[in-house]
């Protein structure tokens, strides 16, 4: 039986084989040195989710701007899947320019917990967003009933990005945060010498803050 244990923040993606639209590809390791998201829908030829195809197509170069993959995913059969982007391709103004997994047994859906018993047979609505060592980074679920809002997935794959780049955290809604702007935030003080030296800098005014232990700075600074 395949594990069904919820799959978490930080572990390594796990190695599968999958038969998608574009043929058959290994996961992670076919997009090692890139990052991808693996989202599942809870069905083909679905109202809902051809509202989502069809943004996440339109957005589709500006995750490739940021070394991002995007793939697709449902129990449906792969002619299934063929089936339904042509349509998406016909009737929007988008082609769907990334591979669907066809899951028609329900092995990679068990294994990474998309298949919740308590809303049905199908995938609910997964996002998981994986860096380019094959970590686990961001996993994100919502119900058959209400679409994902596509501006969030790649808000927080910019954030994720900046952090690791950067040494940072990131605020609330970075970067239109309506207390601090566009900026992002130093990791706390983890020492006693390094608050104290917080607090000198906060008194003449060498860097911006609230406190010791919440300083934020403009992200190129």
């Amino acid at each position: 039986m395949e594990e069904r244990r919820m799959k978490l923040l930080g572990e390594k993606f796990p190695s599968m084989e999958v038969v998608t639209t574009h043929g058959v590809k290994k996961l992670p390791e076919d997009y090692e040195g890139k990052w991808f998201i693996l989202f599942s829908h809870p069905g083909d030829f679905t109202p809902v989710c051809t509202t989502e195809f069809v943004e996440f197509s339109r957005r589709a170069d500006e995750f490739n701007k940021l070394n991002t993959q995007l793939i697709g995913l449902s129990v449906d059969q792969v002619f299934s899947h063929i089936k339904w982007v042509d349509w998406i391709n016909e009737h929007s103004d988008v082609k769907v320019p990334f591979p669907v997994i066809a899951d028609e047994l329900g092995r990679v859906s068990n294994q990474l917990g998309m298949i919740h018993p308590s809303k049905g047979t199908n995938t609910v609505r997964a996002v998981f967003i994986v860096d380019d060592k094959g970590i686990i980074r961001l996993i994100m679920y919502y119900p058959q009933e209400v679409g994902r809002n596509v501006d969030e997935v790649l808000r927080s794959l910019k954030a994720l990005q900046v952090a690791d780049e950067h040494n940072v955290a990131i605020p609330e809604n970075w970067p239109n945060n309506k207390w601090i702007g566009d900026h992002v935030i130093v990791p706390p003080a983890a020492n006693e010498e390094l608050a104290n030296k917080r607090k000198e800098q906060i008194k003449n005014k060498e860097i911006e803050a609230f406190d010791w232990w919440l300083v934020h700075k403009p992200l190129n600074k």
